[in-house]
C-alpha cells in the first residue's frame, strides 16, 4: 500500500465508486536489463504528487474535482512476467466497464500489457500510442517473448501502434520495422517539426487511444531516473504539445507511465512524473 492519494487528495475526493480516474501502481521490475529499482517507480512518484499544485493554469481546471483514486500497490512480487500482465488485466478490466479513465504506473514497461489487453477487451478498435526512446519490438529477450524490450511486438498483437520518440534499436527490430509497415516517428523528426509530427499521428490515429509513457522518451538531461536512458530525448514541452493535441483530437480510453527508477537524492524525475500524469489527466478532461 502507498498509504496516500495521488495528489495528496482527501479520500472524499478519492473514493473508489466516484472518482472519474483510478490510479493502478503497478511495482513491477522482473524483467528489466541493465538498472533495476523501476519497482519503486509508483510508490516515488505518487509521494510526490502530493505536493502538485492541483489547479492548472493551461487548461484553467483542477482534474482532481472530477476524483482520482488510487489502488493499493498490485502485485509486487508476481512470479512471473505473464502473471502480472494477468493481475494487471484483472484490475483494469471491471475500471474500464465503469467507465474510468484508468492510469497504471509502472514499474517496468512490461506492465503495460496488462492494461493494454483490458482496453483490448473493452473496445476491440482502438490505437496505441508509444512514446518511447526504444522500439521494444524484440520477439523475445533474456528469454521470455514478455520482456520490456519485447512489449510493443505483444501490443501489436491486439491492435496497431505508433511510435514516437525512438531513438534507439536492434537489427532486428530495424529489419522487422521495414517487414511490418510500421513507420516510427524518430525523436529527431519530431525535435525538428514536431507540428508535422503531430498532424501525420493524428492522421494514422483511430478515434480511441491507449498511450504508453516510457519515460526515457524525455532526454535525460531532465529525465536520468530510467532503466535505460538514452541522449537526444523529447523536451518537456515537445511531449506536452503531442499529448495536449492528441487528447483534444482523440479519446483516451487509458494510459500508463513506466520506467522511472527513483535515484536517491534526486527527486525531480519523480515530480516530474507525477506532473506529466496530472498534466495528461487535464488535457483528457479539458
Amino acid at each position: 500500500m502507498t498509504g496516500f492519494n495521488f495528489g495528496g487528495l482527501q479520500d472524499d475526493k478519492a473514493r473508489l465508486e466516484s472518482s472519474k480516474t483510478v490510479i493502478v501502481p503497478v511495482p513491477y521490475d522482473g524483467t528489466t536489463s541493465f538498472r533495476s529499482g523501476t519497482r519503486e517507480g509508483p510508490l516515488a512518484i505518487i509521494s510526490a504528487s502530493r505536493f502538485l499544485e492541483l489547479y492548472d493554469e493551461e487548461t484553467d481546471q483542477d482534474v482532481s474535482e472530477t476524483g482520482i483514486a488510487t489502488l493499493g500497490e498490485l502485485e509486487p512480487l508476481a512470479s512471473s512476467p505473464e502473471a502480472m500482465i494477468e493481475a494487471v488485466h484483472k484490475a483494469c478490466l471491471p475500471l474500464l466497464q465503469q467507465g474510468k479513465t484508468v492510469v497504471v504506473l509502472g514499474g517496468e514497461h512490461s506492465v503495460s500489457l496488462g492494461a493494454i489487453k483490458a482496453v483490448a477487451d473493452y473496445k476491440p478498435s482502438f490505437s496505441i500510442l508509444q512514446f518511447d526512446a526504444h522500439a521494444d519490438l524484440r520477439n523475445s529477450y533474456q528469454n521470455t517473448p514478455f520482456s520490456h524490450a519485447c512489449v510493443m511486438r505483444r501490443a501489436m498483437g491486439y491492435n496497431p501502434i505508433e511510435q514516437v520518440g525512438i531513438r534507439s534499436l536492434s537489427r532486428e527490430e530495424a529489419v522487422f520495422i521495414k517487414g511490418s509497415g510500421l513507420k516510427p516517428f524518430y525523436a529527431p523528426s519530431v525535435l525538428a517539426d514536431r507540428e508535422a509530427v503531430l498532424q501525420e499521428l493524428l492522421t494514422r490515429l483511430l478515434p480511441e487511444v491507449y498511450i504508453t509513457i516510457d519515460l526515457d522518451v524525455l532526454d535525460p538531461s531532465i529525465m536520468p531516473a530510467v532503466g535505460t536512458p538514452e541522449p537526444g530525448g523529447l523536451g518537456w514541452y515537445d511531449l506536452l504539445f503531442l499529448l495536449r493535441h492528441i487528447a483534444r483530437e482523440k479519446h483516451v480510453l487509458a494510459f500508463d507511465v513506466v520506467e522511472l527508477s527513483p535515484q536517491p537524492g534526486n527527486v525531480a524525475p519523480d515530480f516530474l512524473a507525477a506532473k506529466l500524469i496530472y498534466k495528461l489527466l487535464n488535457y483528457i478532461g479539458h
